[in-house]
Order: structure tokens, then C-alpha cells, then sequence
């Protein structure tokens, strides 16, 4: 990824394709299939996908379609375990990013379009006690910290006073831990990834149900 990042290109990335799909592709790959071990144990509603196209591992290609950086590729690795009804809907998911510079783990619902964004709000202003409990303490607070973009001003339906009004100007509702390289190299980060995935239990849970899906 260090050197993608100097050389972003199709040629250099054509000449060393072989070591993307040793050193990248095929472990992530594995790292999807024995995670599907793991994750029946937190919801049978999530998928582990092991295929190499269209499956958990994000593509390395980017959209540069609207952007101004017409760089090719990622340098960044992604792999996202997302809701069986993901591709019909937005909806939560756990995620690991790998780069040299970042490492983290992450659950939840990112830039969720805005007939979702109302249903979780409206979750939350039904029963914030039960918010309060699944975002703001026990397992999740000890691994999680709230992460994502806001709107500045209160969403329509909502008094600029209500004692979760942060939260409910959220646009994101994602809880991010940070790791370290060295972490994700270590032999024990099936196990690291697997148990803050499951410390995301009850968060996830909320934001599915939030949306109308099955948990």
C-alpha cells in the first residue's frame, strides 16, 4: 500500500498486480471465511461473502467518476460484513479498515440515505433511555467512540434542547476503535475483531431494528 501510494497508477499497479492478490487479496479473502465462524454468533442476519468480486472485500478500484483526485486505486484496504439486506437497503454492518497509516474497526450504518436517517432518529426519540443504554455505556462506550458527520443545526422534528440533540443531528450513526498495524498483524486478530465486533451487540441490534430489518 506504501508504495500503491507512490506509484498510483495502471501500469505500476498491472506490474505488481501479483503481489495485491498474495499480500492482499488472498489473506483478506481468508480473513472473510474464517470470520464466518464468528458471526452467526452476534446475528444470522449478517454475511461473511468470501467471493473476490462483489463480495465482503471492498474493489480496489476507485469511483473517480465526480472527483477531482483521479489517482486509480485505494490505498487502503476495506472489508465490510454487511446486513443480508444491504444491497436492497441501507443498512448496518460491521467493517474493518486496514492502511498503513489507520487501522480500525468499525459497526454500525455510514451515510445512510434520509428515509433511513429518519428512522433512526425517530428510534431514538421513542425510547432514548434504551439509546442511551446501547450508545452512551457498558460494552460498547469501552470499545466504541461515536464517529461520522453532523448536521449543524437541530433535524426538522426535533427541539435544539432535547438532551440527545447531538445525536440526532448525526448523518452517521457509526461507532469506530481504533487499532494499530501491529494489532492487525498479530495472531490473536481473528479473536480481537470477532469480540469488538460482538462488544457492538445491542448498538447494531438498535440501528436494524431501527430501520425495519431482522436482527
Amino acid at each position: 500500500m506504501r508504495d500503491l501510494k507512490k506509484n498510483n497508477t495502471r501500469e505500476w499497479f498491472q506490474d505488481n498486480k501479483s503481489r495485491y492478490e498474495e499480500q492482499v487479496r488472498e489473506p483478506l479473502i481468508a480473513f472473510v471465511e474464517d470470520f464466518s465462524e464468528h458471526l452467526p454468533k452476534i446475528s444470522s442476519h449478517f454475511v461473511a461473502d468470501p467471493r473476490k468480486v462483489g463480495g465482503s472485500l471492498f474493489r480496489i478500484h476507485r469511483d473517480i467518476r465526480f472527483s477531482k483526485d483521479k489517482s486509480p486505486y485505494k490505498t487502503h484496504a476495506g472489508v465490510h460484513f454487511r446486513h443480508e439486506r444491504a444491497k436492497d437497503v441501507h443498512a448496518p454492518g460491521f467493517y474493518l479498515h486496514l492502511d498503513p497509516a489507520e487501522v480500525f474497526i468499525a459497526a454500525g450504518i455510514w451515510h445512510p440515505d434520509t428515509p433511513t436517517l429518519k428512522l433512526i432518529r425517530a428510534a431514538i426519540g421513542d425510547d432514548p433511555k434504551r439509546w442511551k443504554q446501547v450508545a452512551k455505556s457498558g460494552a460498547f462506550k469501552k470499545h466504541f467512540t461515536l464517529a461520522g458527520e453532523s448536521l449543524k443545526r437541530a433535524p426538522a422534528g426535533f427541539e435544539p434542547d432535547d438532551p440527545l440533540i447531538e445525536d440526532l443531528k448525526r448523518k452517521d450513526f457509526i461507532g469506530v476503535k481504533d487499532r494499530t498495524a501491529k494489532d492487525a498483524t498479530s495472531p490473536d486478530f481473528m479473536k480481537d475483531f470477532a469480540a469488538t465486533c460482538k462488544a457492538a451487540t445491542s448498538f447494531t441490534e438498535f440501528l436494524t431494528k431501527a430501520t425495519g430489518l431482522p436482527f
